[in-house]
């Protein structure tokens, strides 16, 4: 054992540290299929005065770090590849306190987004930032992230629902950010600064989270769309007259996908181009069938509404099991987002673009539509190699991205830069804005240990 490992297991304890090739395999690399694992060990802290030690000794011997949670991301946010120090939150996950006044709960990073729900609705309350992952993405991460998800349209992102954090900055200094009040007009937030930096400031360790109230019970329809033109439309009609919770599309090509996966039945007699699936309170049916009247014939094609929650569940399977259906296929991922209100030129535009230049690739399309944000998935033809496949989807992406910066959208809604976007970062931001990024991270992290090279190069 090396004195590097020795000191390691010093600060964590033995039984908290591992160097064996499967957990190091398993902890070096999140959801992207393009990178392979090599950290130098992985660490299971328990403590934050743990996680500070550490800090502190990677700056002393010049150590990366790169924090673990879920390890659901899709941009290389948590892949360690160069012999990094893979710093895991799996063992800090406990549920801390409770404050019944506040509605708010304060927890471990390593907290699961599903434990969190759980709890919320245990004291009948709410967290609604969801996603498909919720059952095995961690807190810490979806901060790290700021997580958006399928009820973004109603309730925002992870950012909204975050009243303090706990961190420990790249110098390994322990700071409590906004101690969880409302109002705080004492200058910098921050708070905000470590929400989104995708540990390349810190390690997030203990939030405090807001709950909200329940909605009311829920209903969800599926309908068919033949043409991406027209699901704009569709978004319009049904917010003049529901409270939408959510608004998702997909493409035939991805329900197709999720079909083949799981063994499934088509929701509809024939197929149609694309699909929308909403939710709103069950006491808004009225309206949402008023609306789905008023576009039936003319922008919708066919439609099925629950009839019970084990239905609303399976209706939604459609939408949320697109990740894992397609994973096998080694999907290169876009994750862009515009305006709600450019969202149909933008599409018509990319569509337009893939369809002249890559009629090879097979193309699928899903996303949270309502709030702007869209998933265009390129799939790896079975007898390609991966590594020829990264570089021309990488060239597809610059092209792709090029219409992003012309429609001031964003080259990352919700998965992060991490390293799979770094180097397009330039076309949602300015080479100013850069710069200051990379000047707060020299303040936060001035010997460049917390992550490196993700989000930013330095």
């Amino acid at each position: 054992m090396t004195e590097t490992i020795r000191a390691l297991a010093a600060i964590v304890g033995a039984d908290n540290l591992r160097i064996d090739s499967d957990t190091t395999e398993r902890y070096g690399l999140d959801w992207t299929r393009f990178y392979s694992a090599d950290p130098l060990a992985v660490v299971f802290p328990r403590t934050i005065d743990a996680v500070r030690q550490l800090v502190v000794f990677a700056n002393q011997q010049r150590i990366s770090l790169v924090p673990s949670g879920g390890r659901t991301g899709l941009s290389g946010g948590a892949v360690a590849r160069n012999q990094e120090l893979v710093v895991s939150f799996d063992k800090m996950n406990r549920i801390l306190a409770y404050d019944a006044v506040d509605h708010t709960v304060t927890l471990q990073a390593g907290v699961v987004t599903q434990q969190l729900q759980e709890f919320a609705e245990e004291k009948d309350l709410f967290y609604p930032v969801d996603f498909a992952s919720s059952g095995s993405s961690q807190m810490g991460g979806n901060i790290a992230t700021n997580a958006g998800g399928i009820k973004v349209l109603r309730f925002g992102l992870t950012r909204d629902w975050v009243a303090g954090l706990t961190v420990v900055t790249g110098a390994g200094e322990v700071l409590h950010l906004n101690k969880d009040l409302v109002k705080n007009a004492t200058g910098y937030d921050l708070r905000h600064l470590f929400i989104g930096s995708e540990g390349t400031l810190g390690f997030i360790v203990e939030a405090t989270i807001r709950l909200a109230r329940p909605p009311g019970d829920l209903t969800v329809m599926l309908l068919a769309v033949s043409a991406l033109k027209d699901i704009i439309e569709v978004l319009q009609s049904f917010r003049q007259k529901v409270a939408l919770t959510a608004f998702e599309f997909f493409s035939e090509a991805a329900l197709g996908h999720v079909l083949n996966h799981s063994g499934g039945v088509h929701p509809f007699a024939s197929g149609s181009a694309y699909y929308v699936l909403l939710e709103f309170e069950t006491r808004s049916l009225d309206g949402a069938m008023a609306a789905f009247e008023a576009c039936m014939g003319t922008l919708v094609e066919d439609g099925v509404v629950s009839q019970s929650g084990q239905q609303r569940l399976a209706l939604w399977r459609y939408r949320e099991d697109i990740s894992e259906a397609i994973t096998a296929h080694t999907p290169y991922k876009n994750d862009v987002s515009v305006r709600i209100s450019r969202v149909t030129p933008f599409l018509f535009e990319i569509e337009q673009k893939l369809k002249q230049e890559y009629p090879e690739f097979e193309i699928v399309w899903f996303g949270h539509i309502g709030d702007g944000n869209l998933h265009l998935n390129i799939l790896k033809p079975p007898n390609w190699i991966v590594d020829d496949f990264k570089t021309t989807c990488e060239a597809v992406s610059e092209r792709i991205l090029r219409i992003v910066e012309k429609y001031e959208g964003s080259i990352s809604a919700e998965h992060g830069v991490g390293l799979l976007k770094r180097d397009q970062l330039h076309f949602s931001r300015s080479q100013p804005e850069i710069n200051l990024m990379k000047s707060i991270k020299q303040v936060f992290d001035p010997n460049n240990v917390m992550n490196p090279g993700k989000l930013i190069s330095i």
